[in-house]
């Protein structure tokens, strides 16, 4: 290696280089390897690191980032529904164990043919032809979550899925990624615990129409907030209620818990000040996660 004649220009990070070449923004001298192409000449690597930090990201309406594919998140819920579907299509449909294991039922009951035996699971266990169909206030808690990703009749899942396909990538256009499934999730989490306080105690519910009417309450909400025409979205969940309570074995509950659930997480997300806005946004939801997980509990303690 050796030192370039004295008074012949050296890169600033590579001293034993002699370059002719300048940084356009700091005029430091720089060698091929250091060389950034910029709208005119070249830039170092210092002056490239300093100018992204200037660069404003860009966010989606109410924080976090844009998704670049505002239907990803929606295409992998509906190809879990659908997973879900088949697996209990082909073990069974509505007589499928996973059913059992899978919807949301308040109390656990044990059913020996056409019989339903209020008793303890070591007893059902030991009957011969008696089956166990597991409760939330028992400990299957898990059915409050793997019930809205659990259908039986095809028309059933279509229509959820087609809902979601309709609606969940305009909401993550708006929320981003992240706040899009928040909102899901917990959505479907209030209609099921909706679905744990005022449903038939031994019946089983299962649907992801909870998170689906979530989607709808969140975009009322959006729509509102951004002052756009909410008719036509007002008419369309009024379609939907009337077809709650015409079409049989419809969870009104779900429906109504999920509603109201996604309007609730969705206004904590869109009216929180934008100074402090993801520390509020995720005080916000933590506080309703928490009431829902109270609401549980206290389900519980009063069937226990």
């Amino acid at each position: 290696m050796t030192n370039p004649p004295v008074g012949v220009p050296t890169c600033y990070r590579h001293p034993d280089r002699e370059t002719w070449i300048r940084c356009q923004r700091c005029e430091r001298p720089i060698c091929p390897d250091c060389m950034n192409d910029a709208a005119v000449g070249f830039q170092c690597p210092s002056c490239v690191a300093e100018g992204r930090k200037s660069v404003r990201q860009a966010t989606a309406a109410y924080g976090g980032k844009p998704s670049a594919n505002p239907a990803l998140t929606s295409i992998v819920l509906i190809v879990m529904n659908a997973a879900v579907w088949i697996a209990i299509t082909a073990t069974g449909g509505s007589s499928s164990r996973l059913v059992d294991w899978l919807a949301l039922r308040a109390r656990s009951l044990c059913v020996d043919g056409d019989r339903a035996l209020l008793t303890t699971k070591a007893a059902c266990d030991g009957g011969a032809s008696a089956t166990w169909l597991p409760g939330v206030s028992d400990g299957a808690v898990w059915e409050l979550f793997t019930s809205m990703f659990a259908h039986v009749q095809p028309w059933h899942l279509g229509f959820n899925m087609l809902a979601l396909w309709v609606l969940g990538p305009q909401l993550e256009m708006v929320l981003g990624r992240v706040r899009f499934l928040a909102v899901y999730l917990l959505s479907g989490l209030a209609g099921s615990v909706a679905v744990y306080w005022l449903s038939y105690e031994f019946g089983a519910t299962l649907g992801a129409s909870g998170a689906i009417f979530g989607l709808m309450g969140a975009l009322v909400v959006i729509g509102l907030k951004v002052g756009g025409q909410v008719q036509s979205l007002l008419l369309w969940i009024g379609i939907n209620v009337v077809l709650t309570f015409t079409l049989p074995n419809v969870s009104w509950q779900g429906h109504f818990g999920g509603l109201i659930g996604g309007a609730l997480i969705t206004a904590a997300l869109v009216f929180a000040p934008r100074a402090r806005r993801t520390t509020l946004q995720v005080a916000a939801l933590s506080a309703l996660a928490v009431v829902l997980v109270l609401a549980t509990v206290a389900r519980t303690a009063v069937l226990a």
